[in-house]
């Protein structure tokens, strides 16, 4: 029987983007309730964890590198059209995400009562889409050769 091991670093990784996502539900109750200065906390601790997830994900990149798609070859491209789709959106909420905050912290209220809730969304599926990732990669399959992000992505 083989045994397989997840990998620690990526399931680490991924609590804290759940953490992160957790944070941001809580600030968005905590704004409909008018406790301004309890959804600031939540928000920070919000994008601490993203912060800590990210700093965690791109060490492991560049030190360790991404691993491949490990499961079946007929469904490799869904998996990869599905992982650009994340990858894309991942980086749209990084944006929105900076920039809601700062309109957050500068008191900016106007812009930031317009774009906190597309942000959250985004940021919501960014969450989902990167628990399904990860597991695809290490718990529905094995994980693949462990090797530099665009081999990993594209195969070459």
């Amino acid at each position: 029987m083989d045994s397989y091991t997840i990998p620690i670093l990526p399931t680490i990784s991924t609590f804290f983007i759940v953490l992160s996502a957790i944070f941001v539900a809580i600030g968005w109750y905590l704004i409909a309730k008018w406790k301004v200065e309890a959804h600031k906390k939540s928000m920070t601790f919000a994008a601490i964890f993203a912060v800590i997830f990210f700093i965690i994900y791109s060490s492991r990149t560049v030190f360790v590198g991404n691993t491949s798609f490990g499961g079946p070859d007929d469904i490799k491209i869904y998996y990869t059209t599905f992982l650009l789709f994340h990858i894309t959106l991942a980086t749209i909420g990084a944006v929105l995400g900076i920039y809601t905050l700062w309109t957050g912290y500068k008191n900016n209220l106007k812009r930031h009562r317009k774009i906190g809730p597309i942000t959250s969304v985004v940021w919501f599926i960014t969450a989902i889409t990167g628990v399904a990732v990860y597991l695809l990669l290490y718990v529905i399959y094995k994980g693949g050769e462990t090797t530099s992000v665009i081999k990993a992505i594209f195969g070459f």
